[in-house]
């Protein structure tokens, strides 16, 4: 019996309790697949509710309510020469997000936590993407949770990602400000991780458009929020300033990274609320994302950031960074 079937049984026989929005596993699943076995598939892999199997293989049912809804959290996680970086920081945030949602994970973070090392692993990879997305599991085609019939869907996928090329890194990317708003927080907040991103995708398109690299989204009020996908920071007359999370931002945490190493390393840093005009007569900007990491910013609405080229504080904070994410992580093996 392979994982795959193996994970297809233990779903059947593993005990599990009721809650109004879904169901939960127990543990058994999570104690016999990650014990590795000779002759498992070693490469790019996916977990899939109990078992690892090859990427080619991976799938989900259409009635799950992460694809019919987006009802669902995801992270989105990085391994450095076989170190997973800031995994307890990535599971507190999954965990509450799915606590704000009303989502209970079917595992602990422990159990999940365990799973992502074993599957850097298994994926001969040590320098991995690492994406974990959790569903409230398969329902009916109705909008009501309550209907769900299966525990949530648990899927972690081990690939790689590259958001833009070597070239951006060294010159700076061009963005530009989107018509698109971002999520007022009231309605839906921006700090949970969810699946649904149709606004970063809405404002994404925006920037393809344009022909642009990235794009920054205002909140409601006007303000700077966040990049489509990423962090943002300016810098001016050395001291750094990035947007506070109740303006309306996901609490990244390479951005957290990014605070922490300003202060180790002596850089002024404020959080407060930024408009178009803090961005375009800024000294340097640039983004932070698990994805992108550290990126500088060169243009933005058609405008240089300073000279046009990544100033002296992103190469420092960058150096810095690089030098981190080979230390400060979870050893997969």
């Amino acid at each position: 019996m392979d994982d795959g079937e193996l994970g297809a049984e233990a779903r059947s026989i593993c005990t599990r309790s009721e809650s109004p929005f879904g169901c939960h596993w127990g543990s058994f699943v999570v104690r016999y697949s990650c014990r590795r076995r000779r002759g498992d598939h070693v490469g790019p892999c996916v977990y899939i509710n109990g078992g690892f199997v090859p990427k080619s293989e991976a799938k989900v049912s259409v009635f799950d309510r992460g694809f019919l809804y987006g009802d669902g959290l995801f992270e989105g996680i990085r391994s450095y020469q076989g170190r997973v970086f800031r995994l307890d920081q990535h599971m507190d945030r999954l965990f509450r997000g799915a606590k704000a949602i009303m989502l209970e994970p079917p595992i602990s973070p422990e159990e999940l936590k365990d799973i992502i090392r074993e599957g850097v692993r298994r994926s001969g990879n040590g320098d991995a993407y690492i994406r974990v997305v959790v569903s409230r599991g398969e329902g009916d085609l109705g909008l009501d949770p309550r209907n769900c019939h299966t525990p949530p869907t648990l899927v972690v996928i081990f690939d790689t990602i590259r958001l833009y090329p070597k070239e951006v890194y060294e010159r700076g990317l061009e963005m530009i400000s989107c018509v698109t708003r971002r999520n007022q927080p009231s309605a839906l907040n921006p700090q949970v991780k969810s699946l649904n991103y149709l606004n970063n995708i809405l404002a994404k398109i925006e920037v393809g458009r344009a022909g642009a690299h990235e794009g920054l989204m205002l909140n409601q009020q006007g303000y700077v929020t966040e990049a489509t996908g990423d962090n943002v920071f300016v810098c001016r007359n050395g001291e750094i300033r990035t947007p506070p999370t109740h303006s309306g931002i996901l609490e990244g945490v390479t951005r957290q990274v990014v605070i922490e190493l300003a202060a180790e390393m002596g850089l002024p840093l404020r959080e407060e609320n930024l408009t178009l005009y803090d961005v375009y007569s800024a000294d340097e900007c640039f983004l932070t994302g698990t994805a992108a990491e550290i990126v500088p910013v060169s243009r933005v609405d058609g405008r240089e950031i300073g000279d046009g080229r990544p100033g002296p504080v992103t190469k420092r904070l960058t150096a810095r960074f690089k030098e981190v994410t080979v230390t400060d992580g979870v050893p997969a093996n």
